[in-house]
C-alpha cells in the first residue's frame, strides 16, 4: 500500500508541475462556461415568453434545459477530449526518458504502479469536475434546480471519466510516443462513444451487443437523473477491465525488457 501511495504522490507532483493540468483546466472551464451562460440566457428568454402564458409554465426545467446540455458538454469535453491529453504521458514519457526500467524493477507490485498512476489522473478529473458545482449552485441562488438529478449527472460523469482514463492508461502503456497513445485513446473512446449510433442503425442480436456496449447510452441514463444499477455496474466493469490489460501490458514491457 505504501507503493501505491507514494506513486499516487510522485503522479500528481509531475502533473502539478507541468502545464498540462493547467492548461486542460483553463480551457475546460472556458468552454463550460461558455455554454452555462449560453444554456441560461436561453432559458431566460424563454421563461419571459410563457410567463404572460401561465398554462405554459409548467413545462420549464432549469434542470432540462441548463443543467443536462451542460452535462453533455461537460462529458464531451472533459471526457473525450481533453482525457487523452491528460493520461498521454502516464507511461509514454517514462519510456521515453527510461525510467519505466527503473519503476518496473523497484519493488513495487505493477498493479501499485497502474493503480497509483490512473488515482492520480483520476484526483485530477474529478478536481476538474469538482470546479462545475459552481454553476448549480448559481442556479440555486437565482432558480429552484432538483439537486437529485445534479447529483446523479456527477455521477455519471465520475463512472465515465474512469472508463476513459483507463483507455489512456492503457494507449499510454503501449507506445513511448504521447502524441500516437493520445490519438489511441481519442480514436477507441470515439468508436466506444459512436456504438449507439451504430446500434440504432442494426437489429437482431448485433445491434444489442453495440448498444450495451456504447459509453453514450449508459451514461445517458445518469444524464437523465436516473441511477440504474445495471450502468453502474458497466462503468464499474469497464474501469476494472481497462487496468486489468494496462497490467498485462506492462507486464510484458517487464519481460521484454
Amino acid at each position: 500500500m505504501q507503493g501505491l501511495l507514494a506513486i499516487w504522490g510522485r503522479e500528481l507532483k509531475a502533473y502539478f508541475i507541468s502545464p498540462i493540468f493547467y492548461a486542460l483546466s483553463t480551457v475546460f472551464i472556458f468552454i463550460v462556461s461558455f455554454m452555462f451562460f449560453y444554456s441560461l440566457q436561453n432559458y431566460t428568454q424563454y421563461f419571459m415568453q410563457v410567463a404572460q402564458a401561465p398554462s405554459m409554465m409548467e413545462r420549464i426545467n432549469i434542470n432540462e434545459m441548463i443543467m443536462r446540455p451542460l452535462f453533455n458538454t461537460i462529458s464531451f469535453v472533459a471526457v473525450l477530449t481533453l482525457m487523452p491529453m491528460l493520461t498521454m504521458r502516464i507511461f509514454s514519457e517514462e519510456k521515453k526518458t527510461g525510467t519505466i526500467e527503473l519503476l518496473l524493477t523497484s519493488p513495487v507490485r505493477d498493479w501499485h504502479v497502474i493503480l497509483g498512476k490512473f488515482l492520480a489522473a483520476y484526483t485530477l478529473y474529478t478536481a476538474m469536475i469538482g470546479m462545475t458545482i459552481i454553476y448549480p449552485l448559481v442556479l440555486q441562488v437565482y432558480g429552484d434546480p432538483d439537486w437529485s438529478p445534479i447529483w446523479a449527472g456527477y455521477l455519471g460523469l465520475v463512472l465515465l471519466g474512469g472508463g476513459v482514463i483507463t483507455i489512456g492508461l492503457f494507449a499510454s502503456s503501449l507506445t513511448e510516443n504521447q502524441i500516437v497513445a493520445a490519438v489511441i485513446c481519442f480514436g477507441a473512446a470515439l468508436i466506444l462513444w459512436m456504438m449507439d449510433a451504430a446500434a440504432e442503425s442494426m437489429t437482431g442480436m448485433l445491434g444489442e451487443v453495440l448498444g450495451y456496449l456504447s459509453v453514450l447510452r449508459h451514461y445517458n441514463t445518469f444524464e437523465k437523473g436516473i441511477i440504474d444499477s445495471t450502468d453502474c455496474l458497466f462503468f464499474l466493469s469497464f474501469i476494472f477491465l481497462g487496468l486489468f490489460i494496462t497490467v498485462r501490458s506492462v507486464e510484458s514491457t517487464r519481460w521484454r525488457g
